[in-house]
């Protein structure tokens, strides 16, 4: 049987695998399996059907735990329900999974297998989460590959139906997940012709219902519970048989040859590798090579049903000649005998003829660790007879500490003759990926060539580095590897040419496209050394583009996506020009038309430009003798050795993409995941086409661009004379005399290599006369600006300035050093500024727990560490536990911390009645009557410790053991709206409920920002969102609201771009409140397609004020106890139009296009619930002036 073939990703062959047969699918978004459950309801809300006629039911649920308790819920009332998920959403899974295996309801839970955190968070593929539901009694399935996700899915699917036990089918996170390929598709007729409907029948006359009612779930004693437990052992005896008939029914429909165990390799093999996951497409083309030219004799056994595991079937499929065995696994369980698959394969060969035979265990691959052909030869060569034999071993890292790693060999080209790669450098959010996927797309469903994609991505957001490795050719692809030898390399922001060795990977003959701002006579002094050598003496053909004009010039900005991507078909040749053309235009017409017809213009625009603009360069002979230059970061010198080893060792390596190369010797001290507070000041990644220049002339030191600065690059200085003649000379000719201060001089720093050029300094800069004081300017002529804020930066905090102005001002908060600086957050980030405030305010003695999402990427991301220290070497404290329990994670270090302060205290006390000395005394009595005020504290602190120092009785000594835990700290939990309103909803709940001193900050973006914008429940009305692709139908969840209801815990609504003083005035009252807080903070984001972009963040944030999409209030118990309204509304009645504000931003006017009558339904209904809103906080307000009287 034929069947379409269709470019796609694992994630969408799942959905595609999966909906024919479910009815109801309860989602919760995470990475990587997010993408599954989109699709699912993107199909759903077009009212594309399943097998039984009707569109999936789908539910988006509050977390993982709510989604398997509603897919229990669903699947016992009878419904086929479904689910997609990964890492710690699984693991949250598991006590239902339990239920649902113990309940022999037949299910499937679609898992792209992905690292559990540990040490540290990892997004990316291991099968470290699968092995965690070992025990659950579900059936456990495996796919290699895309067509097998597919294929696979299918047949798990078909087999719980029959066999009643439910199944985990998984493949590998992002390698499978996220690897797009061109694949044959199962019409839904092929899949329903294979179900067992009678099964279907009996699965619903067993469901739960009035009708016919019975109990299910019941508590049972010792007397009975192991005989019930054992009287399933029939249905997993049989299951095996059902999934190898199902493969079967599967091979005779399409040719192909699916087995519970599949050999690849030589039928005469002496040594086999059994493995399971993506890395067999990788071992398989190995074996092609080696075999053919080294006439090695290696085999494979390819896992596919995991769990049963039938140890006859394994034994049936190695071939007999075999002398040794190496098992794969890609997990690691510290402290066992072996990984999991490695125990199974020695169990199942006792008493075979294999029984006697070496089978050595290796891990590999975790976290994503790139598994290469040399690598797999590696493992091959780890032979039995040899004296080099390990029979425990890693690949594809260098552990110099317990020596378990295999050493690869050089780099083995194996894929098949006539495979053409690729590989792209691009910026995060500049279209790169977004332009490659589009391509691959277009060659394989417009050729006959096979086509593979796959992205790799730094843990920046939007704005750090990714590279999209593309391969085609005629012949199946099953390189399931990074490319390292690349017929095509593209470079699409011109920074990265001085920081990565990119050429290298070039193979002689092959092409280079730079995409770069410079003439090709420019070329000479810009390039390093190194690649002008290389480009010349292995006979690259180079081109260039300046993609950054064109976009200008069109109006793109720099977005310029389609017109490097028109760039490379011109250069790849691989379909026609022309017909290329036409496909990118309707590819960008379907892509773009969404955001109006005017944006389709400009890529079609951009398109045309492309391949119309691209420049040959003539390689200079006096190349091939080019010198090598300096290239990535120099090395970090610093007070702090700690964190000057971090960055030499770690952080430069892993930025100039050699993490990879580092061994384990360098973790050894930081096992437990910890890491130095500030590196990223030493990144210095030069990634903005345009920073801002100051006119001095224009400005009136309001510090307006400081204080919304995402990423804390521009700061405002304040210098003595002194200070001002040691200043490099740029300063001394800008600098100005400094409003209110004589004696001092003032000027705006910027760091022009940090800044990601977001112009929101410049959006808000109120200038004089209408003369902007800052402008945006190309980069290149901004980067003597950096000598200067490098000097600002060794100058003393002046506090007689902070006095002057008071640091809880808008303007004297700029004045105290940001402990948030250099993050990986997007361009115009709307959550960074507030971090940044909460920092300069109280970052000298904060603990931070961050949940993960967005502020936890940015904020935490291995190499760099944004979060810094101070001149002293005080600063925030920082640490992510999971997404679920972060607000009682962050309340476990408040009981700590003040645990051990309250015990610390009552020895002060103590020391008080009992000193002598009335130096002692006196700091003592300072210390004892500060203790609840944070600022004053913190001085009497330092008082109180010089003092017990210079005391040197043992009193004292035993208070300065715990002399860490005198100051008074300030706890704060931060965390997104996905957090805060859904799956951490219950721990905030609790924590607020305490009435104990923790401050929650809540940066609400209205969308699940991390994983790619999901619907939550602050998601409002009539927004289009995934899991909301129809537009979202109810309101807003309003968490103010509740804590308000609490009555003791000070809550606060802001909006920075709104009221800069009511953002500040917020913050400060919320931590000198002595209870909880909770601030919820709007916060724009790259998701909601802002008209304009994210350099008008802060004026859309103002905007969403003035229409009354957003309102200002703060409530604050403290005024209650004195006596007075605890309640202050602070934004006025809207003035400007809801409507026209919701069609500002595409996550509403898309749904205007698309489907006018719905969204004019859903707009008045959300202008209603906005306008009632408002209505009850002016009543709010109300009530509480007339409780006073």
């Amino acid at each position: 049987m034929a069947r379409k073939m269709k470019t796609m990703d694992g994630n969408n062959a799942a959905a595609w695998a999966s909906y024919p047969f479910t009815e109801v699918a309860a989602i919760y978004p995470i990475t990587p399996s997010s993408v599954m459950a989109e699709v699912t309801d993107q199909w759903s809300a077009k009212g594309q059907t399943n097998i039984f006629g009707t569109p999936v039911k789908v539910a988006e649920m509050q977390s993982e735990a709510g989604a398997s308790g509603t897919v229990h819920g669903s699947l016992a009332a009878g419904a086929l329900t479904t689910t997609y998920t990964a890492s710690q959403g699984l693991l949250l899974m598991i006590p239902n999974m339990y239920k649902i295996a113990g309940e022999l309801l037949p299910c499937v839970i679609h898992v792209s297998a992905r690292c559990v955190a540990s040490h540290a968070l990892n997004i990316f593929g291991d099968h470290s989460d699968v092995y965690a539901c070992r025990q659950t009694g579900f059936a456990m399935l495996c796919s290699s590959n895309v067509q097998e996700v597919m294929d696979l899915g299918t047949v798990a699917h078909l087999s719980t139906i029959k066999g009643r036990v439910p199944f985990l089918h998984f493949f590998d996170g992002f390698r499978t997940s996220h690897e797009i390929q061109k694949i044959e598709v199962w019409d839904k007729e092929d899949v329903a012709s294979m179900v067992d409907m009678d099964a279907v029948q009996e699965f619903r006359n067993r469901a739960i219902n009035p009708e016919h009612p019975v109990l299910r779930g019941s508590a049972q004693n010792g007397d009975i519970f192991f005989q019930a437990r054992e009287a399933c052992n029939g249905y997993y005896d049989a299951i095996p048989a059902v999934v190898e008939d199902y493969m079967n029914q599967v091979n005779a429909k399409i040719g192909t040859d699916y087995k519970l165990f599949n050999y690849y390799g030589a039928p005469d093999a002496t040594h086999v590798i059994v493995a399971m996951g993506s890395v067999c497409d990788t071992i398989e083309e190995t074996i092609d090579y080696l075999n053919e030219k080294e006439g090695t004799k290696l085999g494979l056994v390819k896992v596919r049903l995991y769990s049963p595991f039938c140890a006859d079937n394994l034994v049936e499929a190695i071939p007999s000649p075999c002398e040794q065995i190496s098992v794969l696994d890609r997990t690691k369980e510290p402290g066992s005998l072996g990984e999991p698959l490695y125990l199974d394969v020695v169990a199942a060969l006792k008493g075979t003829q294999f029984h006697d035979i070496p089978v050595a265990s290796g891990r590999y691959g975790l976290g994503s660790k790139d598994t290469t052909p040399a690598q797999i030869k590696a493992v091959y060569w780890n032979a039995s007879w040899k004296d080099s034999y390990k029979a425990r071993f890693t690949i594809g890292i260098n552990d110099d500490v317990t020596n378990l790693s295999l050493d690869a060999h050089d780099k083995l080209d194996s894929a098949p003759a006539g495979t053409t790669a690729c590989k792209f450098w691009g910026l995060g959010a500049d279209g790169t990926v977004g332009a490659n996927k589009n391509s691959i797309k277009i060659i394989g469903d417009h050729t006959d060539l096979y086509a593979q994609a796959y992205f790799a991505y730094d843990s920046k957001k939007s704005g750090g580095v990714t590279v999209s490795h593309l391969r085609f050719g005629k012949t199946p692809i099953r390189s399931t590897y990074l490319i390292n030898q690349a017929d095509f390399v593209a470079c699409h922001n011109e920074s990265y040419i001085t920081k990565y060795d990119m050429v290298s990977d070039i193979k002689p003959g092959g092409t280079f496209l730079l995409n770069c701002q410079w003439t090709e006579k420019e070329l000479d002094k810009h390039l390093p050394g190194q690649v002008k050598r290389y480009i010349a003496e292995n006979n690259i053909k180079f081109y260039i583009i300046n993609g950054v004009k064109i976009g200008k010039e069109i109006g793109l900005g720099n977005r310029i996506n389609t017109v490097l991507q028109s760039a490379f078909f011109k250069l790849a040749n691989i379909i026609p020009i022309e017909d290329a053309v036409k496909y990118m235009k309707d590819a960008a017409t379907a892509s773009y038309s969404k955001k109006g017809d005017a944006i389709v213009k400009m890529n079609h625009d951009a398109i045309d430009a492309g391949y119309q603009q691209v420049v040959e360069v003539k390689v200079p002979e006096a190349w091939k003798n080019a010198k090598d230059t300096a290239m990535g970061m120099p090395k970090a010198k610093c007070a702090d050795k700690t964190l000057e080893k971090f960055v030499n060792e770690i952080q430069i390596p892993c930025n100039e993409q050699k993490g990879d190369e580092l061994p384990v010797s360098t973790f050894v001290d930081m096992a437990d995941g910890t890491f130095p507070q500030g590196s990223a000041a030493f990144e210095k990644r030069g990634i903005a086409v345009d920073v801002p220049k100051w006119i001095p002339e224009n400005c009136i030191q309001c510090n307006f661009c400081s204080y919304v600065c995402p990423h804390a690059v521009i700061r405002p200085c304040v210098m003595t004379e002194e200070e001002l003649k040691k200043a490099p000379k740029l300063a001394q000719e800008k600098a100005v005399p400094m409003t209110g201060m004589p004696g001092y001089y003032f000027m705006v720093t910027m760091s022009a290599l940090d800044c990601t050029g977001c112009g929101s300094c410049v959006n808000v800069c109120p200038g004089k006369k209408g003369n902007k004081a800052l402008n945006l300017m190309p980069l290149e002529t901004q980067l003597a600006e950096q000598e200067v804020f490098n000097y600002g930066r060794t100058l003393p905090e002046k506090p007689e300035v902070i006095e002057k102005f008071k640091q809880t001002t808008v303007k004297g908060s700029q004045f105290k050093q940001p402990l948030l600086e250099f993050s990986g957050a997007c361009a115009g980030c709307g959550e960074t500024p507030y971090a940044k405030l909460v920092t300069q305010l109280f970052g000298d003695r904060m603990y931070i727990a961050n949940a993960t999402g967005c502020s936890s990427i940015w904020g935490g991301s291995a190499p760099s560490t944004p979060y810094t220290t101070n001149k002293a070497g005080k600063g925030p404290a920082w640490a992510n536990s999971l997404f679920e329990d972060n607000a009682e994670y962050g309340y476990g270090m408040f009981l700590a911390q003040n645990t051990i302060r309250q015990r610390t205290i009552a020895k002060v006390l103590e020391l008080e009645k009992t000193t002598k000395s009335a130096s002692l005394k006196k700091a003592v009595e300072g210390y004892l009557s500060t203790i609840d005020d944070g600022a004053a504290n913190s001085t009497a602190t330092d008082v109180l410790v010089e003092a017990l120092k210079k005391s040197k009785t043992k009193a004292a000594d035993e208070i300065l053991k715990d002399k860490d835990y005198l100051r008074k700290k300030s706890m704060w939990v931060f965390g997104g709206d996905g957090w805060a309103y859904d799956i951490g909803f219950s721990g905030l709940d609790h924590v607020i409920a305490s009435g104990e001193d923790v401050n929650i900050f809540v940066f609400d973006t209205e969308v699940y920002s991390n994983t790619g914008g999901q619907s939550s429940k602050s998601t409002p009305t009539g927004a289009i969102a995934q899991f909301a692709a129809a537009g979202k139908e109810v309101k807003k969840k309003d968490l103010a609201g509740i804590a308000m209801s609490y009555g003791y815990v000070y809550v606060a609504h802001i909006a920075m771009g709104a009221d800069y003083n009511q953002c500040i005035k917020a913050i400060s009252e919320a931590e000198a409140y002595h209870g909880p807080s909770i601030i919820i903070a709007y916060a724009p984001c790259i998701n909601h397609g802002i008209k304009g972009g994210m350099s008008i963040a802060q004026t859309e944030e103002k905007k969403a004020v003035e229409c009354g999409y957003w309102h200002l209030y703060r409530f604050n118990p403290a005024l209650k106890a004195e006596g007075k309204n605890p309640f202050t509304l602070d934004s006025k009645a809207p003035s400007k139009d809801y409507k026209d504000f919701l069609m500002g931003e595409v996550r509403y006017n898309a749904l205007a296009r698309q489907n006018p009558e719905r969204a004019e339904k859903l707009f008045d209904k959300a202008v209603k619930n906005a306008a009632d809103r408002y209505d009850y906080l002016v009543r709010y307000a109300k009530l509480y002036n007339n409780e006073e009287k």
